[in-house]
């Protein structure tokens, strides 16, 4: 009997431990072959990785069906040694199929969230939880037409959006299951957010389809936050796919650090930024002027050649039955051009 008993023990321990987990542990070692993915993800919900590994399905196709894929090293917007705020960006492939769905989100959320997902509401978001989301949204709201449906938008602690932009301008669907691909880049800097969108092959867009200035080091300070992509079926069976993911973050440059001084702030430094002015332009005077003294070194010396040719070679005689015309092109190889 106690021989029996122990693994009986340690097996149903082993069952609890592993239910308990949130995280796909088999999945994640799965996708750790697959380059399209960073190796360090977590899924929770209902998604749930396909077709041998090549891809995530974050819903499954039926009503109140929610997933979420998470970067599972949680970060912080303020590098604490050297102290310099940080900058992050993300490529990342997609689909949704054609049903009228929520769609799918970046979300940045508190790290406290996995244990509030999956929640009542689009995406698993609320309200009552701090965070930012980009939005691909292509729910229709009956009370506005279709104008609610196939755009990005930007949310900030609520899912009415702060800004969007019509995907529709780019000739682009949301849900038309065609796999699109997307940039979203944030540049601590500039504090300033640009999200891209094209289709699968296409080169990454120089202009961003959104763009929408927002300090996440304030918004966060040095709190810990999770990076995710979230999607929620609604009362439709649609679902989303993603086809690759990588995320980083990056340092941004001390000598980029500083911002241009306000006037209205420290008006007894206006006369300090004139000066830095003008001689941001020295450089370019000096180019100018060593441009012209060429040109006129090079107009002085061709003025001396010719009257050195004319008073030196002055006595040579040209033939009185010898005259000088233009070129015939006719006679040449021009003329059977």
């Amino acid at each position: 009997m106690a021989t029996f008993s122990i693994p009986s023990y340690l097996l149903i321990f082993s069952f609890l431990t592993l239910s308990s987990k949130p995280i796909l542990s088999f999945s994640f070692q799965t996708l750790e072959t697959n380059p399209s993915f960073d190796s360090d993800i977590a899924l929770f919900g209902d998604a749930e990785i396909v077709d041998g590994g090549s891809f995530i399905q974050l819903t499954h196709p039926k009503a109140s069906s929610s997933g979420l894929l998470l970067y599972s090293k949680p970060f912080k917007f303020l590098k604490s040694s050297p102290r310099q705020p940080m900058s992050f960006s993300m490529e990342f492939t997609f689909s949704i199929s054609p049903q009228n769905g929520d769609g799918l989100a970046l979300i940045i959320v508190p790290t406290d969230f996995t244990s509030k997902f999956p929640g009542k509401s689009s995406f698993g978001l609320s309200r009552e939880i701090r965070f930012l989301g980009v939005e691909f949204d292509t729910a229709m709201d009956e009370n506005v037409g279709d104008q609610n449906a196939n755009h990005v938008g930007i949310d900030v602690c609520s899912l009415v959006s702060a800004k969007v932009s019509n995907v529709s301008s780019i000739n682009l669907a949301l849900n038309s299951g065609v796999t699109l691909q997307s940039w979203v880049d944030y540049d601590a800097s500039s504090k300033r957010l640009e999200v891209r969108l094209t289709k699968l092959g296409g080169a990454r867009p120089y202009n961003p389809l959104l763009t929408y200035p927002i300090d996440l080091l304030e918004m966060w300070k040095e709190e810990e936050v999770f990076v995710g992509l979230s999607s929620s079926s609604g009362n439709s069976s649609q679902t989303s796919s993603v086809y690759s993911w990588k995320f980083r973050v990056r340092n941004v440059p001390s000598w980029l650090h500083s911002h241009p001084v306000d006037p209205r702030l420290y008006p007894n430094q206006q006369g300090k930024q004139k000066t830095v002015h003008r001689r941001g332009t020295c450089p370019l005077a000096v180019l100018y002027g060593l441009i012209f003294a060429i040109g006129c070194g090079a107009l002085v010396a061709f003025i001396v050649l010719h009257l050195w040719s004319i008073f030196v070679n002055g006595n040579t005689m040209i033939p009185a039955k010898y005259s000088l015309r233009p070129v015939d092109f006719r006679e040449t190889n021009c003329g059977n051009l």
